[in-house]
């Protein structure tokens, strides 16, 4: 009996260990504000192929000129893409179609964007797109900003 609940117990805490920590991990990296849920799709193709494939779901972290996105179901404690605020340049916004529909948050939009030359979506809330466009907009002086 006591072999079992020991067994029991250890299969509850190895279950809930990586959850626990995930969500730690997600409470640190939004501990010092300027977050938001945004899903990414890096090398996104070209105009016409809207399928959800490469969507990635995430959270946006502002960081003084640059724009940190970490993958919500990862443990790692580093953001996985940087993109600096000089180099983003937006090339339009939709909302999103067909399958992508299924695959991002509802009631987001979606952010077509170049960041050094690699196409990129984002998909976020109307809410973070308009703090997001504020964010590029509001780059110190002499930095160029291209939004479209």
């Amino acid at each position: 009996m006591v072999l079992a609940l020991t067994v029991c117990g250890i299969i509850v805490v190895l279950v809930l260990l990586p959850l626990f920590l995930l969500g730690l991990r997600r409470r640190l990296i939004q501990r010092s504000g300027g977050t938001f849920d945004c899903s990414l799709r890096w090398g996104a193709p070209e105009d016409g192929d809207t399928s959800s494939k490469g969507w990635a779901y995430g959270v946006a972290r502002y960081n003084g000129d640059r724009l940190e996105w970490f993958r919500v179901f990862s443990y790692a404690p580093r953001p996985r893409r940087i993109l600096e605020r000089s180099a983003i340049e937006v090339a339009g916004r939709r909302v999103p179609e067909s399958e992508e529909e299924l695959a991002l948050l509802a009631d987001h939009v979606v952010l077509a964007c170049l960041h050094r030359g690699t196409r990129l979506e984002l998909a976020m809330s109307e809410d973070a797109l308009t703090g997001f466009l504020a964010w590029l907009e509001a780059a110190p002086p002499g930095q160029r900003v291209n939004v479209a």
